[in-house]
């Protein structure tokens, strides 16, 4: 008998036809990669259709997926690290910016990731998917303000956490961790100032520098 995962897995191919580009099952969670220019239909289809139901979408992110899982030969970059000055090769994904959904279907009691890579790198847009989910408002605003994600049909795309000046995306893997700007008061002008950051550019997150069988004994 077909488990609950295999059977959401096998669902999904029919139901999204060339929208979907993969799926994966990997503990105990089922991911489907979805073209960018299918998602509006692939997403009223998935909470639509009977055999699927996915009333909920519980969140929505971007990821900058820069040097992920890339490699050079005396060292491995995992998620946590900055993006390296020097380049890696192969990066594990083609396209470097993705939104993920994750989706829940209270009739069915089952949860699904979906993921939309962005076509352009340098100008990442993404459909909005507003009319599915209008929960999905302020989740993409977060991506926008972050990653530097566009949603096309957005109503209203602006910052939602940054400060109204803010300059480039915090959460892009090339955003220097001091940033750019830092505030002060200054007592002369009676109100806080921006200006320069004065501290050194720093890595606080250290990279895993892992020799070839490090782990053997001895």
């Amino acid at each position: 008998m077909a488990t609950k995962i295999e059977t959401l897995a096998a669902a999904l191919p029919p139901a999204l036809g060339d929208k979907l580009q993969g799926v994966t099952t990997a503990l105990g969670e089922v991911t489907a990669v979805i073209s960018p220019a299918g998602l509006p239909d692939a997403m009223r289809a998935l909470r639509d259709r009977p055999e699927l139901r996915f009333e909920t979408m519980v969140d929505l992110c971007g990821v900058d997926y820069s040097a992920y899982g890339g490699t050079r030969p005396d060292m491995d970059y995992f998620g946590s690290d900055a993006t390296p000055a020097e380049p890696v090769d192969p990066r594990q994904h083609e396209k470097r910016f993705a939104v993920v959904y994750h989706l829940l279907s209270l009739a069915h009691n089952w949860r699904l990731r979906v993921r939309a890579f962005a076509v352009d790198d340098n100008f990442p847009v993404v459909p909005s998917v507003i009319d599915v989910w209008p929960c999905a408002n302020w989740y993409e605003r977060e991506a926008f303000d972050f990653f530097g994600i566009m949603f096309t049909g957005h109503p209203d795309l602006r910052r939602i956490l940054t400060d109204y000046g803010f300059v480039g995306h915090p959460f892009r893997k090339d955003f220097p961790l001091s940033g750019h700007v830092e505030m002060r008061y200054d007592p002369e002008q009676g109100r806080v100032i921006y200006q320069p950051v004065s501290i050194e550019p720093r890595e606080v997150v250290p990279r895993i520098i892992r020799e070839d069988h490090y782990a053997d004994s001895e």
